[in-house]
């Protein structure tokens, strides 16, 4: 996406700071791979599915029911709507923010308790982890699309089994409106929506996968790591973690 769009009042500065003290926490500490690498080179094929993992795939490519709004504006605009599946729950809806056209689409489960109270998505100390997580890979929340699986944070803190299908179903027409290159799905209500196991089975490797909706084929790259959350009450698996995020812009331009 190049610098369009990008603050020219940017402190790069706080940003490098922000990024090595991402990398020291993740337990970088060279500079310099085991191996030879060409960055520019594509990741290999995905590694074929298991059958858990292709019934999840089938799962993912169901075309959503009901005619859904056919641009991203009115999409999003639906999505907290009074149509919108969860419109009837307790809460604030939150939309996805940043960047649509980005070529890299982070989806999370629901929004945090502080979300609901500074009516930011992935605010406070999870946020704050986040923006570091991108700034250890020269990112920031204006170079992805931030997508929330769930528009209200249920009142138990989990999605409800009964509505995960509907909730796949809208996160797939929002792939086909937007087609970014890769997705990072962080914890386990995106990696089963898509996926169709939880992220501690899906991590590990660069996945393939294929959406049709309607008439509408979208193919696309899908990385499953940690959500910041979890991050924070198991800071040992930063270094995992930055595997993740290594993993997700290798070979890859945005």
């Amino acid at each position: 996406m190049g610098d369009m769009g990008a603050d020219l009042n940017f402190d790069w500065n706080a940003a490098a700071s922000s990024a090595l003290d991402w990398w020291q926490e993740a337990g970088v500490d060279t500079v310099i791979d085991e191996a030879p690498r060409n960055w520019l080179v594509r990741p290999a094929p995905a590694p074929a599915l298991s059958s858990a993992e292709t019934t999840g795939a089938a799962v993912a490519a169901i075309a959503p029911s009901g005619l859904l709004p056919d641009s991203i504006g009115a999409f999003e605009a639906w999505r907290v709507g009074a149509s919108a599946p969860e419109a009837a729950w307790h809460g604030r809806p939150f939309a996805a923010t940043g960047n649509a056209d980005a070529e890299i689409m982070v989806v999370i489960d629901m929004p945090e308790r502080d979300d609901v109270e500074s009516g930011q998505l992935l605010s406070g100390p999870a946020g704050r982890l986040f923006d570091r997580m991108l700034a250890a890979i020269g990112k920031d929340r204006s170079d992805i699309w931030l997508v929330p699986l769930c528009a209200v944070r249920p009142a138990a803190g989990r999605i409800a089994p009964e509505i995960e299908l509907r909730l796949t179903e809208l996160l797939v027409h929002r792939l086909t409106l937007t087609t970014p290159g890769r997705l990072l799905l962080m914890g386990n209500a995106p990696s089963r929506a898509l996926l169709g196991v939880d992220f501690l089975r899906a991590r590990g490797s660069l996945r393939a996968l294929n959406h049709q909706a309607g008439t509408v084929a979208v193919e696309v790259e899908a990385v499953a790591t940690f959500h910041p959350r979890f991050l924070i009450e198991q800071p040992a698996k930063k270094a995992d973690a930055w595997k993740d995020l290594q993993m997700l812009i290798g070979g890859f331009q945005s």
